[in-house]
């Protein structure tokens, strides 16, 4: 068996782009050497700041010869007059030449497109190394990523520039040109550490040679690395560090050699807000922040860096990111103490020169929208109570929500829009509800986030969702594909999150309907009301259709409850938002324990044949639309008995359960009745009673397109 090795070296790469490229990579090879009939034992990939490499082992030294099935011309096509035992045409004389066939060697075989030539070619496999030697360009060339780039007079795309190549199989140099590198056995060591040329005798050889140069070039190993050192200096602290996963990975990314290095700060600038000082340190430095191991809620003034660099100059090392993170700090205590010097409110005038969106105007005027649809939300949440104060709070949120994006702190630090505006409100002597509020109003920030906690929060934040996606939508800007540059997907996805969290009843079309009537006053709509209306429907839709997938809900039953292709049942669904959810679940726990399976079939047959009546969706009393005196059949009767007795309002439970009792009561009138009878009042009838069947379980869910 025989190894590979492909180690492209590079100046420094972004470390995102390093993350994506191995995952690329270890989608893709094994997938094309598959495709070339390669089997591996092991394929391992491997990036730091300066190379990319993927070894390749248990690879055998030749294909396996093999035997191909061609397929050849219709044999009326291949043989003059169509007589397979006839004299052969151009065109199976040409198919032969082509594939180097004998024509002793055809045969032919049956199709179900008719009778065409076939013919057994032999293979014969071909030397591995040759076959790497073709791929392997194509594998670092077709790597896709951000800012790719041309270097030099070359034409290939590339982060960054490309130093050397090493080509091993086993032990051999396989002869690769990528622009002008030329590959060889020869890598680099550490830039600091060896900054030598480092000679790779074999391909199984490279981690370990690397190693000795100071390189670990598995991530895994680094992390690792990385944790254990970050671990032993806390300890001697009497700390915890705050590890994110995201910061982890990409210091993984950005050193070959790690070493962790503790430095420390002044103590007043701890009266900072902690989201200033984290942010300083971790989304600006790149450093872990400490928190004390007896009071996990207390930073304590240290940070913890990965160096890249000597670990005998660690001292040196801490100093001078002290020094960068003190002047860091000083700057974010002079604007902290800046903004704070006047109240919140004095910064809404300033709102008024930044644009939200050009056609939509600036975000002073977002905010007065945002104050009108808050009040638009409250009354469209039907379990909600609220009161005069809490009317009070929610507009003063509203107002205040925008207000520190104007802010010398947040100017200078996006991220940390919301969160300054808390601590700005409180020191404003703001009511606690009303700082709470404009910090969690943009919660969701994505996948995972924390969703708001106060009243203040909730309201507010589908109100900021609201209007963005209502005029967005209003524009006739709607997201394609990959392309949201306005978020909507998360604003849609956040808002119906919020809702079911708190179990709101929200009437998502009343809401609609009134925000887009604020937008047709302003005059900001370039889109029909009703048009804008219905692209908000299916948006939210595939927002809940997509929620309920992830919770595990099945695609059937997902359908069955927000719409397939049925407008009216999708607003009905709508108009209570937390019932999709609490439906979807039920039915999903329905089929779990098979009572689905034991009304699907009358219930589903009752649905898709009540179709052919001409019954609304809505009505579900039985005496309005069956006339008794035209039953005919004792099954009639019992089916009409059973429909009558059936809750008015249900619960989900009680649904089911009267739906279950009228099963067989259902089936029976199948099997004695004759639904299409030629007496038009006779067959009305009978398709209203499957339709009343029909539209009371569809208080549940459409069950016409739920699967067995």
């Amino acid at each position: 068996m025989a190894s590979f090795l492909l180690e492209v070296g590079t100046e420094e790469l972004p470390a995102s782009f390093i993350v994506d490229a191995l995952r690329q990579w270890q989608e893709r090879i094994p997938k094309i050497l598959d495709e070339h009939q390669l089997t591996t034992s092991k394929i391992s990939v491997y990036g730091t700041p300066r190379r990319l490499a993927v070894l390749i082992e248990g690879l055998p030294v030749q294909q396996s010869d093999r035997s191909v099935e061609l397929k050849g011309p219709a044999v009326g096509s291949a043989f003059v007059n169509g007589d397979s035992q006839g004299e052969p045409t151009k065109a199976l004389l040409g198919f032969a030449k082509s594939k180097g066939i004998d024509l002793k060697d055809i045969f032919i075989k049956e199709t179900d497109k008719g009778s065409f030539v076939f013919a057994n070619q032999q293979i014969v496999g071909r030397q591995t190394a040759d076959i790497l030697q073709e791929l392997a360009p194509s594998w670092i060339i077709g790597l896709e990523g951000k800012r790719l780039m041309r270097w030099g007079n070359g034409d290939l795309k590339f982060p960054r520039p490309i130093r050397w190549l090493v080509a091993l199989f086993n032990s051999k140099i396989l002869p690769i040109t990528l622009e002008n590198v030329q590959s060889d056995r020869l890598s680099q060591g550490h830039r600091v550490l060896h900054p030598h040329s480092v000679v790779i005798d074999t391909a199984e050889d490279y981690v370990a040679t690397l190693r000795e140069a100071f390189v670990l070039v598995d991530g895994k190993e680094r992390q690792h690395h990385i944790l254990n050192q970050i671990n032993s200096i806390v300890e001697l602290f009497n700390g915890n560090a705050e590890i994110s996963e995201d910061l982890l990975e990409e210091v993984t990314y950005l050193v070959e050699f790690p070493t962790a290095v503790i430095g420390e700060f002044e103590r007043e600038f701890l009266d900072l807000p902690q989201p200033v000082i984290k942010t300083e340190m971790v989304s600006h430095q790149r450093y872990f922040p400490v928190h004390s191991a007896t009071n996990p809620d207390q930073l304590l003034p240290r940070f913890i860096t990965i160096s890249n660099g000597n670990p005998d100059k660690s001292r040196l090392i801490a100093a001078g990111n002290g020094r960068v993170i003190r002047a860091r700090l000083s700057d974010g205590k002079f604007f902290y103490d800046s903004d704070r010097a006047v109240h919140l409110e004095t910064f809404l005038p300033l709102l008024e020169k930044v644009t939200f969106q050009a056609q939509l105007g600036s975000v002073a005027e977002k905010v007065e929208r945002i104050r009108a649809i808050a009040k638009l939300v409250v009354d469209s949440i039907a379990n909600i109570e609220i009161t005069e104060a809490d009317h009070v709070l929610i507009d003063r949120t509203a107002q205040l929500a925008k207000a520190d994006l104007v802010t010398q702190m947040v100017k200078e630090f996006p991220e940390l829009q919301g969160q300054m505006g808390y601590y700005y409100a409180l020191s404003s002597k703001e009511p606690f509800a009303v700082a709470t509020g404009i910090r969690e109003h943009y919660q969701p920030k994505g996948a995972g986030d924390a969703l708001p906690t106060s009243l203040t929060g909730k309201i507010v934040a589908i109100a900021d969702r609201i209007d963005s996606l209502v005029g967005i939508f209003g524009l006739g800007i709607i997201p394609t594909g990959s392309s949201d540059p306005f978020a909507l997907r998360r604003a849609a996805t956040g808002l119906v999150q919020i809702a079911w969290d708190n179990e709101f009843a929200l009437n998502l079309p009343k809401l609609l309907q009134s925000a887009i009537a604020i937008y047709a006053d302003k005059g900001l709509l370039t889109k029909p009301a009703e048009t804008v209306l219905e692209n908000l429907y299916k948006w939210f839709k595939q927002r809940c259709d997509t929620i309920l997938s992830e919770q595990g809900i099945d695609y059937d039953l997902v359908d069955a409850v927000t719409g397939t292709d049925d407008l009216a049942y999708t607003l009905q669904g709508l108009s209570n938002l937390n019932r999709i959810k609490e439906r979807a679940h039920f039915l999903q726990q329905s089929r779990e324990d098979e009572t689905l399976g034991a009304i699907y079939e009358p219930i589903v047959r009752a649905s898709r044949l009540a179709v052919q009546g001409d019954l609304d969706s809505i009505t579900i009393d039985v005496k309005l639309v069956v006339n008794p005196t035209k039953l005919t059949d004792a099954a009639e009767h019992l089916l009409y008995q059973a429909i009558a007795a059936l809750p008015s309002q249900p619960s989900d439970k009680q649904l089911m359960e009267g739906i279950k009792a009228i099963a067989p009561v259902l089936a029976k009138f199948f099997d004695d009745v004759l639904v299409m009878s030629e007496d038009p009042q006779v067959r009305q009838n009978r398709l209203n009673l499957l339709g009343i069947i029909r539209n009371y379980s569809r208080q549940l869910a459409n069950f016409s397109v739920i699967l067995k």
